[in-house]
């Protein structure tokens, strides 16, 4: 499924249209059907086929209910855009299309309303009119399909522009790490808390637990329904409704968000590009009372420019800091809208690109590159690496990703201290978690009887029968069937033997693939694949994944696609 919104300007026919291409009656409130006016967001869904539909988000057109319209296009993938024939293109219809174009949609198709109310003429009049106003724009070259939601004119065509928009928008992103804004919260009679929403990341499923941002409660999915249909789960790009088990219909409001426990960075201060638009009368600077669309929820902020400059002009790009007046749960990507509250202008727009800085803004230097987050930090842990880019990536060292001039900066202190505490070595109890888990990687640097020396101890095990076997095929390696369970952790303690994957091999063995693999990469630096590995080791697949897994935990290898490249420890 595919989720677009309607937009453009108010009494240009977004309702109607919406309902009879679907059905359904967006406008759910009393106030809205009694005042002919989209006030909030509406829902319907627009059946293409079989297995091709559409859910359609009616968002108000006028200005005075801006702040919804917002609400409703944070997650949306693509847009159907009205501009009445009557009227043509209106200030809010040029409002509606900047945000859009702000927020990253690149697909829309483009419907002209009220088509039987004009003659051939006008009509042709409007259509040339819009194609002017989208000109340089995301929506530049969609289709342009006149209709009427009274007379059904030009229906049909609109159908078939929406297929091919749905062709080409494709399958929202998963990111694995479910994340839900909630736009609705409400308590049927019965049924207790329901929300709804658009689902960005991740998929959801029946008796999940759940944690709602910021007030941190703990629910559960009791049920899940898309277009009034339950369902087990539900995949990104669909929208959701979801009943709550734990959490009160008064504890959940538009902006909060759903996620599952411990999955999600929450960030207030973040990096983001903007882009200022170009009708802004004045310069962006630091001040003035700003409000920070993300998702469904609207946000005071504060604003900060970096890179040394204390303005943006009208039409140019930069970079500045967000402080939020709440977390939110974001990654880099995430796109928002400023506006200014005190002039009601829309100032620009554009996409987070760091949501926990550590430089200081005036150093601040952002461009959403995950590997500055390891770059900056030396060593970050694998897992709240995911959780700050959105990016997954084996850690090298204990738990941590560590750049290389961390490393190397690291192991020189260690050696340093191990070396200055003399003959007796380093008590080992003095090393921190990143220096223990490092030493753990360092053929030369020995822990035992809690102290840390630098030089192979002489081990008693050096002549055992076993690891004898492991030197004799060190690339075939028999498992330690027989062999005493105590022996083999020592063995391995020591040095002697490396475990990686559940297989044994002798430390010469490893050393030996070491040497083998520097001599291979100076004669293919663009790297290797598995299939080269086990023709050089004349091994199989099994024994081949398990040292190049030790190899990239320890940062003598990188895995990089389907190709191993030499790491910094090689």
């Amino acid at each position: 499924m595919t989720v677009i919104a309607t937009a453009g300007h108010v009494d240009h026919g977004k309702s109607t249209l919406v309902r009879a291409l679907t059905g359904t009656d967006p406008d759910r409130l009393a106030e809205e059907k009694e005042r002919g006016l989209t006030i909030d967001l509406g829902f319907a869904n627009l059946g293409l086929s079989r297995k091709r539909s559409i859910s359609l988000i009616d968002v108000p057109g006028h200005i005075r209910f801006l702040r919804n319209m917002l609400a409703g296009v944070g997650a949306v993938q693509g847009t159907l855009f009205v501009v009445s024939a009557t009227e043509g293109w209106k200030p809010q219809s040029e409002e509606h299309l900047r945000i859009l174009d702000l927020l990253g949609i690149e697909h829309a198709v483009i419907a002209v309303t009220m088509a039987d109310l004009v003659d051939e003429e006008l009509l042709e009049l409007a259509v040339l009119d819009i194609e002017d106003h989208v000109a340089g724009t995301f929506a530049e070259g969609a289709p342009i399909v006149p209709v009427s939601g009274i007379t059904g004119l030009g229906i049909d065509d609109l159908k078939s522009s929406l297929t091919e928009l749905f062709e080409a928008v494709g399958r929202a992103k998963d990111r694995k790490a479910p994340r839900l804004w909630v736009d609705r919260s409400f308590s049927p009679t019965g049924t207790g808390t329901v929300v709804t929403g658009t689902l960005m990341d991740g998929t959801l499923s029946v008796g999940d637990q759940i944690t709602v941002v910021p007030t941190m409660d703990q629910g559960r999915i009791r049920t899940l329904q898309t277009h009034h249909n339950s369902v087990d789960s539900i995949r990104p790009g669909n929208r959701v409704a979801i009943n709550l088990s734990g959490v009160g219909h008064a504890e959940v409001r538009r902006g909060d968000v759903l996620v599952h426990p411990d999955r999600w960075h929450s960030a207030a201060i973040i990096d983001a590009s903007i882009r200022v638009l170009p009708q802004m009368p004045l310069p962006l600077t630091r001040r003035g009372a700003f409000v920070a669309y993300v998702g469904s929820g609207e946000f005071p902020a504060r604003v900060r420019i970096l890179g040394g400059e204390n303005t943006i002009e009208p039409g140019r790009e930069g970079t500045v800091r967000l402080y939020l007046d709440r977390a939110v749960p974001a990654l880099p990507g995430d796109r928002y809208i400023l506006r200014e509250s005190g002039r009601s202008q829309t100032v620009g727009g554009g996409r987070f690109l760091d949501v926990d800085p550590i430089v200081p803004a005036k150093d601040a230097t952002p461009d959403g590159d995950p590997d500055r987050v390891i770059a900056e930090r030396g060593w970050v842990e694998a897992d709240l690496f995911t959780r700050l880019t959105g990016e997954q990536r084996p850690a090298t060292i204990g738990p941590w990703i560590v750049s290389d001039e961390a490393l190397a900066a690291t192991e020189a202190a260690l050696r340093s201290r191990i070396t200055d505490a003399g003959d007796l070595g380093l008590d080992a109890a003095l090393l921190s978690a990143r220096e223990r888990a490092l030493a753990d990687t360092l053929a030369d640097v020995v822990v035992e009887d809690g102290r840390v020396t630098i030089g192979r101890s002489v081990s008693a095990l050096a002549d055992h029968p076993w690891l004898v076997e492991l030197n004799d095929d060190p690339f075939h390696p028999p498992p330690p069937d027989g062999i005493d369970r105590n022996e083999v952790r020592t063995m391995v303690r020591q040095g002697l033997v490396v475990e990686t994957d559940g297989l044994y091999f002798s430390a010469e063995a490893v050393e030996t693939m070491a040497d083998m693999l520097r001599v291979r990469f100076d004669d293919s630096p663009e790297g290797v694949t598995v299939a080269d590995v086990r023709d050089m080791l004349d091994t199989s697949r099994k024994f081949v994944l398990a040292l190049l897994a030790h190899f990239d935990q320890n940062g003598r290898t990188r895995r990089r696609d389907d190709y191993r490249i030499a790491g910094p420890r090689l």
